[in-house]
Order: C-alpha cells, then sequence, then structure tokens
C-alpha cells in the first residue's frame, strides 16, 4: 500500500509540475514580467506548499525534528539533486544578476537561520517573524527591480494563453503538486518507519526528497521546454521559500525546538556548504555557465550526504 501512494503520488506530481509550468509562463507573458520573477514567486510558492503543509503539520504533532529536516533537507535536495540533474540534462548560461541579487540572498537566508537555531536550538516566534519579513522585503525587491538571471533560448516559441486557462493550470497544477506530495509523503515515511530510523533521517531523507520532487519535476520540464529562467529561478526561490517561508510561518504559528543534534552539527552545514558551493561552480571550469560537470558535482556530494546519513 505505501509503496502504491509512492507511485500514485509520483504521477500526480510530474502532471502538476507541467501544469504549473504552463501557467506560469503564461502569466509572464500576460503581466510582461521577467520569467525568472515568475519563477521566484508563483512556481516557488506552489512547489513550496508541499514543505509548508508537512512542516506546520509535524511541528504541531510534536515532530519538530520532521519539521526541521524537511527543510534543510530539501534545500540540499534541491541544490545537490534537483539542480544537478537539470544541468547534466541542459547546460545553464548566468547573467550577473544570479550573483548579485538571488544567490546573495539565499546566502543570507540560509545563514540567518542558522544564527538564529545554532546557539539555543529553538526557532522562536519573533524569529519566524523576522524571516518571514524578510521574504516580504525580498518579493518586493525582486517585483520591482529584478531583472532575467537566465538566457532564455526561444522567446519566440511562447504563445499567451486565455486568462482563464492561465488560472485553471494553476490551480490544477498547484492542487495536483499538493496531492501528490501528500501521497507519496505518506508512503514514503510508511516504508521508512518500517526499518526504525529516527525523525531526523525520515526527514532529511525521506520526506525531504518527497517534498523537492515537485522542483524536481517543474525543473526538469522547464529545461526540456526550453524555459531555464523558470527552471533556475524556482530552484533559489524555492531554497528562500523554504527558509522564510516554511520555517517562518511555521515557527509563527508553534516555535521549533530541535531534539536531535545531528541536525545542528552536520546537517544544517551541508546546506551551507552546497549553498556556497553553486557560487564558485558558475565560475570554474566554464565562466557563467552551469553544465555536466557542475551537475556530476553536486551530485556526488549529495550522494555521499545521503549515504552518511545511513551509515
Amino acid at each position: 500500500m505505501n509503496l502504491l501512494l509512492v507511485v500514485i503520488g509520483l504521477v500526480f506530481l510530474i502532471l502538476g509540475g507541467n501544469w504549473l509550468l504552463k501557467s506560469a509562463v503564461g502569466f509572464s507573458l500576460r503581466l510582461q514580467i521577467p520569467k525568472i520573477v515568475i519563477g521566484m514567486t508563483v512556481v516557488s510558492f506552489a512547489t513550496s506548499a508541499p514543505e509548508l503543509i508537512v512542516s506546520v503539520k509535524s511541528a504541531l504533532e510534536g515532530h519538530a525534528d520532521i519539521a526541521f529536516g524537511n527543510v534543510i533537507g530539501s534545500n540540499i535536495a534541491n541544490l545537490g539533486l534537483v539542480l544537478a540533474i537539470t544541468i547534466i540534462l541542459s547546460t545553464i548560461s548566468v547573467e550577473k544578476s544570479f550573483y548579485k541579487t538571488d544567490w546573495p540572498v539565499m546566502m543570507i537566508a540560509s545563514l540567518l537561520l542558522y544564527g538564529f537555531i545554532v546557539f539555543d536550538g529553538e526557532l522562536q516566534r519573533y524569529e519566524g517573524i523576522i524571516l518571514f519579513s524578510f521574504l516580504i522585503i525580498f518579493l518586493i525587491y525582486l517585483l520591482r527591480f529584478q531583472k532575467p538571471a537566465v538566457v532564455d533560448e526561444l522567446p519566440e516559441d511562447d504563445v499567451e494563453l486565455p486568462l482563464y486557462k492561465d488560472v485553471l493550470f494553476l490551480v490544477i497544477g498547484g492542487v495536483g503538486l499538493w496531492a501528490g506530495s501528500e501521497l507519496l509523503i505518506n508512503g514514503a515515511v510508511g516504508l521508512a518507519e518500517n526499518f526504525n530510523v529516527s525523525e531526523r533521517i525520515i526527514g532529511v531523507t525521506v520526506v525531504s526528497i518527497g517534498t523537492s520532487i515537485p522542483e524536481l519535476a517543474a525543473s526538469v520540464i522547464a529545461v526540456l521546454k526550453k524555459e531555464k529562467a523558470i527552471s533556475l529561478g524556482n530552484l533559489i526561490g524555492s531554497n528562500v521559500f523554504n527558509i522564510l517561508a516554511v520555517l517562518g510561518l511555521t515557527s509563527i504559528i508553534t516555535p521549533i525546538k530541535i531534539t536531535d543534534s545531528g541536525l545542528l552539527s552536520n546537517d544544517i552545514f551541508w546546506m551551507l556548504a552546497i549553498s556556497l558551493l553553486v557560487l564558485p561552480l558558475n565560475f570554474v571550469p566554464t565562466k557563467m555557465k552551469l553544465g555536466w560537470k557542475e551537475g556530476l558535482i553536486l551530485g556526488a556530494l549529495y550522494a555521499i550526504f545521503v549515504f552518511k546519513m545511513f551509515y
């Protein structure tokens, strides 16, 4: 039964990612907003919804390690797994605004989280308010000043859809991602619990990979359709949203108290290291490009991270 839930969940996630992408492209054309902004707002909100649902539910039920581990593991998976697969499939050319705005905001959010959690092992309500306020400021900046951070290879192939179709695809895509993630997580956690592993390991690996499937589906579909601006913006935006929105809102609702020291002594440092690594990979070996070589490096690091979790 658990295996069936995982399979059905994956199907919903892939379909939801495709519908969401259609909606994102449609809105970017209709509103004449750069696709990177749409990727970092509309798509990121929808693909981060599973993390938010899982984290709030886990924290309220007294499973803070799953709530926190889910976000840490998901951010690691977004870069070490999803970005790796995306750039192995197709090289992404990056412009200056990526390292001037998007990457620094992701690092500031990550370091802010580390500063809040490292001393007392708890994310307080006022700290959640600070995180979420930072998100609002970031979104206002995006909508007013952000320029495309990735070159769109085929801008002439985009066709503007009727408004009702854009809205319909957005709603159906969001529901598909949410339902698929719920099914996948329930099935995956059920399978993991049979092996008697800790809540931290479930959160950082099984649950986080499950909630990163929407990002993987949306990004791979985006790359295959040459919508690379949405692909990169979605990943960077999702990591920012996971920290500022998911943990921010969760801790506002109920403070998150970490009980497994491994989250603070190991996992959060992996998140910081992989997030930091994305910048130099933009310059070495090929300047302002992320390709299959960089994808292999990120993928190998993620494999080592998962291996060390279990052994």
